[in-house]
């Protein structure tokens, strides 16, 4: 009879994405994971496989943790204040100094050179809920004429995903949070 697993998944799991989060997939190696989940080789393996199944789930842990932004657009009392929310919400965030800065999927995003489908697809799946969020809080903000009827909320909706990945990207190399929150107030005003 085996041993049972005696640890917790979802604490080790936390402890891989912010190891991957701040080294990126190919310079996390398999001692500092090892040394930051508090597990041994046998149980990563026993547990999650290889690195790159590691990885990925601790792809989906990051996107069930950070759901909470994507319910303030969804649970907007109207799509600017939503809006605003979620990119208030978003730059608190990239600048948490408990967090690696950026975004783990837009990380995950730059570095991505893994021939890995599954991988690419839950990238991918990642930005179009985002997008398609934004999509469905700029067209009840036309339903209800907050935004105007002539404007393209598909190419606005693309232009606020961009927006939350340039966040990311900018946070690692830019300490004024101040710009990014002028940046996110102008496009507001464009809406």
């Amino acid at each position: 009879m085996g041993r049972s697993k005696e640890f917790d998944k979802e604490r080790v799991l936390h402890k891989a994405m912010l190891v991957f989060w701040e080294k990126g997939y190919e310079a996390a190696s398999i001692p500092e994971l090892l040394e930051a989940m508090g597990l041994s080789r046998s149980s990563l393996y026993e547990t999650f496989v290889d690195k790159q199944t590691l990885y990925v789930e601790a792809i989906h842990y990051y996107k069930k943790n950070r759901h909470y932004k994507r319910n303030l657009l969804i649970n907007a009392p109207s799509a600017k204040v939503g809006i605003r929310q979620y990119f208030d919400q978003h730059i608190a965030s990239a600048f948490d100094e408990e967090l690696p800065k950026g975004c783990l999927i837009t990380n995950a995003t730059i570095g991505l050179d893994s021939p890995d489908t599954q991988l690419h697809k839950l990238i991918r799946d990642g930005f179009e809920e985002l997008e398609q969020s934004f999509f469905e809080l700029l067209n009840k903000g036309q339903q209800n004429g907050e935004i105007d009827p002539n404007k393209d909320i598909k190419v606005l909706a693309h232009l606020l995903l961009n927006l939350n990945h340039s966040i990311n990207v900018v946070s690692k190399v830019k300490s004024d949070k101040n710009i990014l929150y002028n940046m996110m107030n102008t496009v507001i005003e464009m809406l």
